[in-house]
């Protein structure tokens, strides 16, 4: 079993490449404040990156954690999310997370979709999560270019020390590029053998962006009971899951699998190296097949259409 690398990033930082993800089971207060356990759980496993959003409701738990921990907080990598509904609010959302946190910095800020969402009560957080997945209006302002070099400031500033995107495309990349003066550290977008993205991969690659997987193993059972995965798994007496990881870290891509098991935890950070051959193996399941972002009967994700975000 291979150590877990770090990654650098276009700022001269490295990131860990095996963090945990910080979404709730449920988006209700109880899984949001359960996440408190969890995360303290992986301190104990060794995690040292830590993946949230302000839409996850799980900040304040993190910080509530890293305290517990005691783990110095130069040695964690904190990622944490603008919401679809805060591009108005950019400098106010990003205070707000910081104060949830309670740290003077993260290591990464993410515009955390590209398109722009308003709900009826303005800044705040639909309660129900019907309200807050389905009943979203998009609007044509601010545009990703412009809530993009508000990052860009929060970055000058040092409190937002790399900044990045997440869910975005190529068409959505290139959109981006016409005005922005910082390229993104990170990409983060949903990644599994069912959906390498290699076009995107290559692509970011070549712009020195880092790609994130999030739901790195297709987060159902259908990807990790893949007869090429299983077989995998028995060849290097390994968990489907650890397989998967194993294969992104080939690629050279970020993971943030998120676990409450301490056992699963750390099984995550304890991965094999695959042969070249076995990753291509791995790459060849790929079927575009998204399991998480998925479009509804409408054809629309979050008010947007597979046109709109160049899927």
């Amino acid at each position: 079993m291979a150590a877990i690398p770090s990654i650098k990033l276009n700022t001269g930082a490295f990131i860990p490449a095996i963090g945990l993800g910080a979404t709730p089971s449920e988006f209700t207060p109880e899984s949001m404040a359960d996440s408190e356990r969890w995360f303290l759980t992986a301190f104990k496993a060794g995690y040292r990156h830590f993946d949230t959003g302000y839409i996850y409701g799980t900040e304040p738990y993190l910080s509530a954690a890293l305290r517990a921990s005691g783990v110095p907080r130069e040695e964690v990598f904190v990622t944490t999310k603008l919401p679809w509904h805060h591009p108005k609010y950019v400098a106010r959302s990003f205070d707000e997370s910081l104060r949830k946190l309670g740290l003077d910095y993260v290591d990464l800020y993410l515009l955390h979709w590209p398109q722009t969402v308003e709900y009826p009560n303005g800044y705040d957080t639909p309660t129900s999560p019907s309200e807050m997945f389905l009943d979203v209006k998009t609007v044509d302002t601010p545009t990703l270019n412009d809530t993009w070099a508000e990052l860009e400031a929060l970055h000058t500033s040092g409190r937002a020390r790399a900044i990045g995107v997440s869910n975005f495309s190529i068409k959505t990349l290139e959109q981006l590029f016409k005005t922005a003066k910082i390229v993104p550290a990170v990409n983060q977008v949903e990644m599994h053998p069912y959906l390498a993205q290699t076009e995107l991969l290559e692509y970011c690659r070549g712009k020195g962006i880092v790609v994130t997987a999030y739901s790195p193993s297709g987060r159902w059972q259908q990807v990790r009971s893949d007869p090429t995965i299983v077989g995998l798994a028995a060849k290097y007496s390994a968990t489907q899951t650890q397989i998967i990881l194993a294969w992104h870290l080939a690629r050279g891509v970020v993971a943030i699998p998120k676990s409450a098991d301490i056992e699963r935890q750390k099984e995550n950070t304890a991965l094999p190296t695959l042969s070249a051959e076995d990753v291509v193996r791995v790459t060849g399941l790929d079927r575009n097949e998204r399991i998480v972002s998925k479009f509804g009967p409408d054809g629309k994700l979050f008010g947007w259409t597979a046109e709109q975000y160049g899927w």
